[in-house]
């Protein structure tokens, strides 16, 4: 066989040499990247920008808890018109919190507000208003993607909570209870606006 001959074989041979080296160059890459995407949820798992809270208080024989996921303001506007760029616009869903939904526990049937509301478990969401905003309570339970809208269908009760603007600004959302007068307050703190909830016995 000519060196002519010889020369021409190998030629034959280096797109196939060059195509697995390729192959094997994009699968790496796609490791990497299969390898950071894994990474990157961990650490959002391990150390949330939101991090999950639970606070729970008994009084009067009533137990309540609420589990939520606590966003800070970081120098946004938080509460306001979507004009002005706010984070939470007045007139729309708020999830009450950050990554999952926000869901409050009663032991027994209560006043919420002062209204009927019996013993159990539900996703608690609010509309802010600049004068007020609308609390809800919704059957629909164990959702984790809290930024989606519920089933208004489930709602199970709708009430006004008069905004208590203060001068205090309050940089990650705080929801906390201390008793009351016939029962417990639920405060709702964030940025300069306090809500105050009533719960008592029926």
């Amino acid at each position: 066989m000519s060196s002519l001959e010889k020369t021409g074989n190998n030629h034959l041979h280096h797109p196939t040499l060059s195509t697995s080296k390729m192959l094997k160059k994009v699968f790496y890459a796609i490791g990497i990247l299969f390898i950071a995407i894994i990474a990157f949820f961990a650490y959002g798992m391990l150390f949330p920008v939101s991090p999950l809270w639970n606070v729970s208080f008994s009084s009067d024989g009533i137990d309540v808890s609420v589990e939520y996921s606590q966003p800070s303001k970081k120098g946004r506007l938080i509460f306001g018109t979507e004009e002005e760029g706010a984070l939470q616009p007045y007139g729309k869903y708020w999830r009450l919190g950050a990554n999952a939904v926000t869901e409050i526990t009663f032991s027994k049937d209560v006043l919420f507000a002062g209204e009927l509301i019996s013993a159990g478990s539900y996703r608690m969401y609010a509309i802010p208003g600049p004068e007020s905003f609308t609390i809800a309570l919704n059957t629909e339970t164990g959702v984790y993607l809290g930024i989606t809208e519920p089933d208004y269908d489930l709602d199970v009760l709708r009430v006004d909570i008069p905004v208590n603007s203060g001068s205090t600004e309050v940089e990650t959302l705080d929801i906390s209870f201390q008793e009351n007068s016939g029962g417990i307050l639920m405060t709702i703190q964030w940025d300069t606006v306090s809500l105050n909830v009533p719960i008592s016995n029926p």
